[in-house]
Parts: C-alpha cells; sequence; structure tokens
C-alpha cells in the first residue's frame, strides 16, 4: 500500500490512475483491507491483465535495459529519457514481433477468467 500511497500523493487529483496488475487469480484484491483503500480511493482504477500479457510487455523492457540503458551512464534522468527514446526511434523502423508461445485458445480463455475475476470485485 505505500506504493500506491506514494503515487497517490505525487499525481495531481484531477487525474485518474489506471493500474495494470497481473497477479488478477491472488486473493490479495480481496482482502477487506485493501477493499477499503480501494473505496477511499476511488480515481484509483486496477485493470487485471492476464501475466502472458504482461509478459512480452516485461520481455520489450529487459530489451531496452540489455541493449541500451546498461551500456550508458546517465547524469540525469533527461538523459536516461534520450536514450530510451533513441533507441525506440532505431527500433520501430525494423520492429521484430515476439512471438507468443500460448495458443490464441489459451490467451482468450486466460482473459475471461480474467474479466470474470474482475467482474467479482464490481
Amino acid at each position: 500500500m505505500a506504493f500506491l500511497k506514494t503515487i497517490d500523493r505525487n499525481t495531481p487529483q484531477d487525474l485518474a490512475i489506471h493500474c495494470i496488475v497481473d497477479n488478477y487469480a491472488t486473493p490479495t484484491h480481496k482482502k477487506e483491507e485493501v477493499q477499503r483503500w480501494r473505496r477511499r480511493h476511488p480515481r484509483f482504477h486496477f485493470h487485471f491483465i492476464p501475466s502472458s500479457w504482461l509478459n512480452l510487455v516485461e520481455r520489450w523492457f529487459a530489451q531496452i535495459t540489455s541493449r541500451r540503458i546498461r551500456r550508458g551512464v546517465f547524469h540525469s534522468v533527461a538523459e536516461l529519457e534520450k536514450a530510451i527514446m533513441d533507441y525506440i526511434e532505431h527500433h520501430n523502423p525494423d520492429p521484430k514481433p515476439f512471438a507468443w508461445t500460448k495458443s490464441a485458445n489459451d490467451i482468450v480463455r486466460k482473459a475471461k477468467r480474467g474479466k470474470a475475476m474482475l467482474e467479482t470485485l464490481l
């Protein structure tokens, strides 16, 4: 909860906050303490996404880290941001898609389970 409190304090109050969560199957979000916090913070919107979807995003960030960030020295956030944007700019003209290892049916089944779980929270 400390992480969410930090985000809440440091984000302008007029903005909604969308949290993408890959652990939709764990019971943590059903605990009364969590439910109370969510009721008190209605601008937070949680989206429980199958971890197989997020794994590809994580792979992409790992690729940026291994191919660009780890090799650099950055003296400011602006320098780091520029390095990331430069990497993206050079990567985008010839992108290589990540290959799914699960079938479309497996992914759709898992997405439906996630949606059903999310609907129990509403």
